[in-house]
């Protein structure tokens, strides 16, 4: 009996024991928990990717959102400013047009009372004309008489 056939007794009992005290079984019981551990791990892994893909995909949709609101604010606010604009316009001409109206109505009150100064110039006048005129070729009883029907009668015309 040599060493070798000794070693291969041992080997063979080494081999008996360890398939007695079920080593391959508990080795193998480890690495299906490790498979299963890894498989829960990729699982997860794959879970949470696919929650974030949702939550990238709201958060872009929230973007586009929050852009076609701000491309509306800004339409909006543009339609506003040329409302503001042509209002604003609006009123310059007409405040324009009262102007221009107003300083129409003082020239035509201006020409009117003119014209009557220079009546009542004209007016007054003849009447001191006629006066002396009167007095000089008429007596004093038919001039007072005379020129109070002128005036009288200019009075009415002037009315």
């Amino acid at each position: 009996m040599d060493a070798t056939f000794w070693a291969l007794i041992a080997l063979i009992l080494f081999i008996a024991l360890i398939v007695y005290v079920k080593v391959p079984g508990t080795i193998a019981k480890s690495l299906d928990d490790r498979a299963d551990k890894i498989r829960n791990e990729l699982d997860e892994a794959r879970r949470l990717r696919e929650e974030a893909q949702q939550l990238l995909a709201e958060y872009q949709r929230k973007r586009k959102d929050a852009e076609k609101e701000a491309s509306e604010l800004i339409a909006a606010a543009e339609h506003e400013a040329l409302g503001l604009v042509a209002e604003a316009r609006q009123k310059t001409e007409e405040y324009v047009e009262r102007r221009a109206a107003m300083a129409e109505q003082k020239i035509a009150l201006a020409e009117t009372e003119a014209v009557n100064e220079v009546r009542q110039s004209a007016v007054d006048i003849a009447v001191s004309a006629a006066r002396t005129l009167i007095t000089e070729k008429a007596d004093a009883k038919a001039v007072d008489g005379l020129f109070k029907s002128s005036v009288a009668e200019l009075k009415e015309r002037l009315n």
